[in-house]
């Protein structure tokens, strides 16, 4: 990370600890036919606690699997059990030392091609978005919504949420009361990306993908670091 800034270090730092965290939770086999979400969501809490002495997430923990996947943060689907052969999908917001981590992964149990496939796409979606966002030094929020939402039929899937990211930072990161949506990855919103804020500091945002089969009834969910790159 030598030359980073200390914000872009301390952001890709609290990215990494999520990142171990996932890795824990299907290297314990958490993740596995039989469990509810719910049961999933308090063995995650306890693992990130005694094995990350984690206490604080900045966000609720989402655990979504089969038809659930296909919603998004501010749905309230009912507790559903994972079956054989299934998706699943979680979105983490700890906190460490105060700053803020949003990550999320698709995870296939078992050896579904169309699942798979969904889980391999969502990557690739997000690495496209970040390339996008490297060589257009004038992307609005808006415009990186309409790239990446587009990316979902070039795979032979649907963009299933309504946003595709937003701020992220030391907690709390910043807000717009009078205007809920500024600092929203979403279809119109004329917010430059590259706009510093008030301080003169350099602004820093989540890219989220969601894409779903809502034939197959099946979605997957990846998000991460969109301004950021490890060194």
């Amino acid at each position: 990370m030598a030359g980073m800034d200390t914000v872009s270090r301390e952001l890709l730092g609290a990215q990494k600890k999520a990142e171990a965290l996932f890795a824990a939770v299907v290297e314990e086999g958490l993740i596995r036919p039989g469990a509810l979400e719910s049961e999933l969501s308090d063995k995650i809490h306890a693992l990130a606690r005694e094995r990350f002495g984690l206490k604080r997430h900045w966000h609720r923990r989402i655990v979504r699997s089969g038809p659930n996947t296909l919603t998004g943060y501010y749905d309230d689907p009912p507790d559903r059990r994972m079956t054989d052969d299934d998706i699943v999908y979680l979105d983490f917001g700890p906190l460490f030392e105060e700053w803020e981590a949003d990550y999320g992964r698709t995870y296939v149990i078992g050896s579904d091609p169309h699942k798979r496939k969904l889980a391999g796409d969502l990557a690739d979606a997000h690495r496209r978005g970040k390339e996008f966002y490297r060589r257009t030094p004038d992307l609005t929020a808006g415009g990186l919504y309409d790239f990446i939402s587009a990316c979902a039929a070039d795979y032979g899937w649907e963009f299933g949420a309504p946003t595709a990211g937003h701020l992220v930072g030391h907690f709390p990161h910043e807000t717009a009361p009078q205007n809920s949506t500024r600092f929203s990855v979403r279809h119109g919103n004329p917010q430059l990306l590259r706009e510093p804020d008030a301080e003169g500091k350099s602004r820093h945002w989540i890219l989220e993908v969601h894409f779903v089969d809502r034939e197959r009834q099946i979605g997957g969910f990846l998000e991460e670091l969109l301004t950021v790159d490890e060194a």
